[in-house]
């Protein structure tokens, strides 16, 4: 970006104190001048006086310069956004104020955050009285929380005998949350009897009236066939009902480390949260109470919810879990007791082990409806691996099964990314129009 020049008094507000150290770099110079001194006294001559005129004239100049760099220069930075999801854009101001009578000839500018693949850092020049302002941008390329700031100035003086280090330790959070992307169709095998849950709509339940009829899905009641319509289709097919009463959703995450394959964004990890976020989206957008249990560290179990607060807690989870030791089997038992009957579970796993299969009968046993979405580590890792037959399994168990891989979410219509980005249209007579802008774009100081 460009930079731009501007007066000082635009900064004139109370800065916050930075942390300045003045270093003298040329230690041999004081010895040098003693030397010089004892020459001119032994042996007076013009050299001596010459010389000592001129290395006290720079020792001078570069003590001066150096000072007024240490006490008239303010190095300020600041934000926009105060959160974020991967993909999203980050841009920073900085702003350098020198009220001194001597340039900044070298200023090196370092940057202290945590979020990797970004570095605003750069080297300027600040003439006298004058202040220089630049602003950077990043890309928010992982989630997690991450510390901007704290922010160091470096410059010298011309002889380089003097060096001068401003830091500034103003530091701001940025929550960098998992994206919330578009998903294709995927069907969550419905659960809710009467008398729980809020209504949902063409349910397989006898209320008051009958709605129609849909094709059967695993898990719904056999005395809702409508056996006429299965005999004409020659497929089974379920009577639907106004008002029958949907069951709380819970989106269970398993991120047992011995499970995932793949690397960075092109992981199973990466991916399943991706899912569980996007999931939980859409279940609070058609007004369900979702509920998030997460296997990872640290384990989180969030109760069902329908509420805006909600969309950001599970968020907030989920950019800050990481992978740990919990089987998706031991998991399953845990839960049994604390899940209500009739519930919808959402069950996000990677497992090619048949272990957690048992358990996960006994909770439908206990009618809670599950349906699983697994990942495929095969093709994630890119290599053969065992336990390829856990959809088979899934489906002899009548369990909603979807077989989730790296296309699913490497579609450009599901690459994340709308913070800190400009769409413009050109109208007819060839002006520029802003059809979609990044959002707030005030500046928000560090700190």
């Amino acid at each position: 970006m460009g930079v731009k020049v501007l007066r000082p008094d635009r900064f004139s507000r109370m800065l916050k104190p930075m942390n300045t150290r003045l270093r003298f770099n040329a230690p041999i110079l004081a010895p040098l001048v003693l030397l010089l001194i004892f020459l001119q006294w032994r042996d007076p001559s013009k050299v001596w006086t010459m010389l000592l005129v001129t290395l006290g004239g720079v020792w001078l100049v570069s003590w001066l310069w150096a000072r007024s760099i240490a006490r008239h220069t303010r190095l300020t930075r600041e934000m926009r956004f105060g959160w974020a999801q991967v993909g999203d854009r980050l841009e920073e101001r900085f702003t350098i104020e020198n009220r001194g009578i001597f340039p900044l000839l070298n200023a090196e500018i370092e940057d202290h955050s945590s979020m990797p693949g970004y570095n605003p850092g750069r080297v300027t020049a600040v003439g006298s009285r004058e202040v220089t302002e630049w602003t950077t941008s990043g890309v928010c390329s992982r989630r997690g929380v991450y510390l901007l700031g704290g922010t160091t100035a470096r410059s010298a003086d011309p002889f380089g005998l003097y060096s001068v280090s401003i830091h500034d330790p103003s530091q701001a959070t940025l929550m960098v949350m998992p994206p919330v992307v578009p998903l294709p169709h995927i069907e969550i095998t419905p659960g809710g009897y009467m008398g729980e849950g809020r209504p949902r709509p063409r349910a397989p339940e006898q209320t008051v009236g009958t709605a129609g009829v849909r094709a059967y899905q695993p898990g719904d009641p056999l005395r809702a066939i409508h056996w006429p319509t299965s005999a004409r289709q020659g497929s089974l097919f379920v009577r639907t009902f106004d008002g029958a009463p949907a069951g709380d959703w819970w989106v269970l995450l398993d991120l047992d480390q011995d499970t995932q394959a793949g690397s960075d964004a092109d992981s199973t990890e990466e991916h399943a949260i991706i899912l569980a976020a996007s999931l939980a989206d859409r279940g609070l957008k058609n007004r369900q109470s979702v509920g998030m249990i997460i296997s990872g560290e640290p384990f989180t179990w969030i109760a069902p919810q329908d509420s805006p607060a909600q969309r950001w807690q599970i968020l907030r989870a989920l950019a800050l879990t990481r992978p740990g030791h919990l089987p998706l089997a031991h998991l399953l038992e845990r839960i049994r007791p604390q899940i209500g009957q009739h519930a919808s579970l959402l069950v996000i796993t990677a497992s090619r082990r048949g272990e957690w299969l048992d358990p996960l009968a006994m909770l439908t046993r206990k009618g809670i409806v599950p349906t699983v979405l697994w990942l495929d580590a095969e093709t994630f890792a890119g290599e053969k691996l065992p336990g390829g037959e856990i959809p088979s399994l899934l489906a002899r168990q009548q369990a909603a099964c979807h077989v989730i891989t790296p296309d699913l979410l490497n579609r450009p219509e599901a690459q994340p990314g709308q913070a800190g980005l400009w769409e413009w249209r050109t109208s007819a007579t060839g002006r520029a129009i802003p059809v979609r802008t990044p959002g707030d774009l005030s500046w928000r100081r560090l700190g």
